[in-house]
């Protein structure tokens, strides 16, 4: 019996078919929809919103206050669901994602970089990044995040005693050491000063070049955009336009 079995396993695996990656796009908004009830009023912060992503793009999303791309960003990052439409990762239908499920997702793909910075003022810049992987079961060790955004030597310093800039390198730091498939900016840059803003900004095309993760920057700031591969406009809650840079500008050309 045992040999008939092990036989059945040995043809199975025979004739099993190899694994395929994944062909399509690997993020897609699909006629995405956003609702939400104020009372006896319908706000529609999307209104059947469609785009694509590919792995390793820089996109920058643009828009007004209320356009809508701050409910998108939320939704890339499994922090709010549709109303009705479809998201989807490599294929994956985040949407149909139960609690348990999406809160993986958020912790094992998605890093965050918000632009008040949200650090724990009484850590230190390093347990703030120490703080962000315990839940994480692959990560980039919290004092080599550190380095790569050039704070190695402030790692005992508090939030406190960190200048904006610095936090928000702390910030990204944290995201990044959780080894994120798709990195979420929400106006990454603006709390800071020009120079300092050009410098984070560098710091996320870096991730996205040289480590080959996927960024999203939501910003109103329109110099932003030439930096991107890709520009997504939003107005009223849908997509307006969609502008695929062949050859995305310099940091240094980039003026505000």
């Amino acid at each position: 019996m045992k040999k008939q079995v092990d036989g059945k396993l040995r043809q199975e695996q025979k004739t099993s078919q190899p694994v395929t990656e994944w062909t399509g796009p690997y993020l897609e908004f699909r006629q995405v929809s956003k609702i939400y009830q104020m009372g006896d009023v319908e706000i529609r912060a999307l209104n059947k919103t469609s785009f694509t992503i590919e792995r390793g793009e820089l996109v920058v999303i643009l828009g007004q206050s209320g356009a809508g791309k701050t409910t998108a960003l939320n939704i890339l990052g499994g922090m709010d669901r549709v109303t009705s439409g479809s998201f989807q990762m490599e294929g994956q239908e985040i949407t149909a994602l139960k609690e348990r499920e999406l809160i993986r997702y958020r912790r094992e793909k998605i890093g965050f970089v918000f632009q008040f910075y949200n650090l724990i003022q009484n850590l230190t810049a390093l347990e703030n990044v120490e703080l962000a992987v315990q839940l994480c079961k692959d990560y980039l060790d919290p004092q080599t995040a550190l380095e790569q955004v050039g704070l190695g030597d402030r790692k005992n310093n508090f939030p406190s005693q960190l200048s904006g800039g610095e936090q928000q390198r702390v910030a990204i730091a944290r995201a990044i050491a959780k080894k994120p498939k798709l990195l979420l900016c929400d106006e990454p840059t603006g709390a800071l000063d020009y120079v300092t803003g050009k410098q984070i900004l560098r710091l996320l095309e870096k991730m996205c070049r040289k480590e080959r993760m996927t960024v999203v920057i939501v910003t109103h700031n329109s110099a932003i955009a030439p930096m991107a591969d890709k520009v997504i406009h939003f107005k009223n809650g849908r997509v307006e336009d969609i502008k695929l840079n062949r050859q995305p500008k310099s940091i240094d050309e980039l003026e505000w």
